[in-house]
């Protein structure tokens, strides 16, 4: 009987645990196998994505010129984009100029984190409204804005 009961609440936490890692992934799969091989996508993207981003910081960090603008990256997600900005100096204004590039695209801000203290980082999750936009579009537009932002704070 016991036996019985430990097995029913092992299947329980395993199917619990499961669930968790599907709404993590977010993956549609509803058997086992497919949520740990859509489990094991998703962590093969953040590897890549580690690399990536370690591989911008390594170049930055060597380069013996220092771009004094803010670097911006863009990453596709299923409604939108994830949009980071950062600087390592504090940039004022510069919130409100890239909040103008996101309205001219079209791009409803769903959820934003800035940091304006020492420097400038802006991490926003935008929705957009119009279909023919893609994340080299709205990385070329914030970019442009912020190119605009630095000539006008250096009058």
């Amino acid at each position: 009987m016991v036996s019985r009961e430990h097995k029913k609440a092992a299947a329980a936490a395993l199917h619990e645990k499961l669930q968790l890692l599907r709404s993590i992934t977010n993956s549609r799969a509803m058997n086992k196998t497919s949520i740990i091989i859509d489990a094991s996508k998703y962590i093969e993207d953040l590897k890549q994505k580690v690399e990536v981003l370690n591989q911008d910081i390594a170049i930055a960090q060597n380069s013996s010129y220092q771009d004094p603008r803010p670097m911006v990256t863009v990453e596709n997600l299923e409604k939108g984009f994830q949009i980071n900005v950062i600087s390592e100096k504090n940039c004022p204004g510069l919130l409100v100029t890239i909040l103008e590039a996101f309205e001219e695209l079209g791009l409803n801000v769903v959820e934003a984190r800035v940091s304006c203290t020492g420097n400038f980082h802006l991490e926003a999750v935008g929705e957009n409204e119009e279909e023919n936009v893609d994340a080299h579009t709205v990385k070329q537009i914030v970019s442009q804005a912020i190119d605009n932002w630095s000539e006008s704070s250096e009058d």
